[in-house]
């Protein structure tokens, strides 16, 4: 399989044509054969690289979750980096004044609270605007493009975790998504998808040969990305996600957590494809730094029949339910916003009634319903079978 840089690195004149363009991709912008998308950028004959743009993670992917970062300039290439995680999410007629045309790599993960999503709309946004072309260098899903899970974003519940109305498991392309924005948005962006080839929907990622790159700084492994869309859910509670642990989202606990009771509590309801485990882990940094949690580990036994985000919502109502005085949701960041468990699901139902008897499981069927229906929505975006 070859990716859209290593597509644009063989036919640059084709989609570049002489033409100024900036550059908005990090770490996990690499070639097959282990090149960075930036450093083949920068050699490009067929255009001229005048800008960079970084987005949550920074340019390199040196960055940790959340932190907020100002414009460099980038030593070796002597050319300015704008940071779009920091006074700006979106870039500025400013930073665009120098480009006729963006390009846009990330490998991005299909899941719809994952930042990269969120920038591409904001990227997509400006270069409309400014009537800029967005060039969008295509990456496989990592989870392949068939399992489509999770309900829909609602109105009002937008954010950095949440863009775009679709569910929380895309079943999408970072290529094609941008495709399904550009057509429900009206936006008319001036967009160019450069595509994958040999990718095929079944695949997940370790068989499309590509190298693997930590997605961001908590996303070390494809262990860890196959069980992320449940998991980081709880991100919105008072419960460690593993962060600050070499099995970050793999493993969920806290100091009073009884992980051997809640594992066989989880085990006894028989979730399709995986197992639990009793695990003990102190994180480094993050929630409950320097405290030693017990919690459950997950292993995912059968990545066909694993069902990410019905998963996670057990697990919530599981550890809910066995710990109810210790259990809590994350407050709002900020008085009068939304809280993250909300920002998380795309709703306020999940953080009202999963207090509620068998409220996991009336979720997680409204949410297939919702996410089935979708599944014919994308149809016309998708390009590959």
């Amino acid at each position: 399989m070859y990716a859209g840089v290593d597509v644009l690195a063989r036919a640059p004149s084709a989609y570049l044509g002489g033409k100024r363009f900036g550059l908005l991709s990090n770490h996990t912008g690499i070639t097959r054969d282990y090149r960075s998308t930036i450093d083949v950028s920068a050699r490009l004959e067929a255009g001229k690289l005048t800008a960079l743009f970084a987005c949550e993670h920074g340019i390199r992917g040196e960055r940790q979750a959340g932190i907020l970062f100002e414009d460099e300039t980038e030593p070796e290439l002597g050319i300015p980096v704008y940071s779009l995680y920091g006074k700006f999410r979106a870039p500025t007629p400013e930073m665009l004044d120098t480009v006729d045309a963006l390009v846009f790599d990330y490998q991005d993960l299909g899941v719809r609270f994952f930042t990269y999503l969120t920038t591409l709309i904001y990227t997509m946004q400006a270069c409309a605007k400014a009537g800029k072309e967005l060039i969008v260098l295509d990456r496989p899903n990592p989870l392949g493009g068939l399992s489509v899970q999770g309900g829909l974003l609602r109105e009002g519940y937008q954010s950095m975790v949440g863009g775009w109305k679709i569910p929380i498991l895309t079943g999408l392309t970072i290529g094609e998504f941008a495709r399904l924005v550009n057509a429900e948005s009206g936006m008319n962006c001036n967009l160019q998808v450069v595509p994958l080839e040999g990718w095929t929907r079944n695949m997940e990622f370790p068989q499309t040969g590509m190298p693997w790159t930590m997605l961001s700084p908590n996303m070390p492994t494809m262990d860890t990305a196959r069980v992320y869309p449940g998991t980081c859910l709880f991100e919105g509670t008072n419960l460690s996600e593993g962060r600050g642990t070499t099995r970050p989202f793999e493993q969920i606990g806290a100091p009073w957590m009884d992980g051997r009771h809640v594992a066989e509590a989880l085990n006894r309801r028989g979730l399709p494809g995986v197992i639990f485990y009793p695990a003990y882990f102190t994180p480094m940094f993050s929630k409950h730094q320097g405290a030693i949690c017990g919690g459950v580990q997950l292993y995912v036994t059968e990545p066909e029949k694993f069902l990410q985000v019905r998963t996670g919502l057990y697990m919530l109502e599981q550890i809910q339910k066995m710990h109810p005085d210790e259990f809590a949701w994350l407050p709002p960041f900020k008085e009068g916003s939304k809280s993250f468990i909300e920002l998380l699901t795309g709703s306020d139902v999940v953080l009202k009634t999963l207090h509620e008897p068998g409220a996991a499981e009336r979720i997680a069927d409204e949410w297939d319903k919702e996410a089935a229906e979708w599944t014919q929505t994308r149809v016309p975006f998708l390009l590959y079978e």
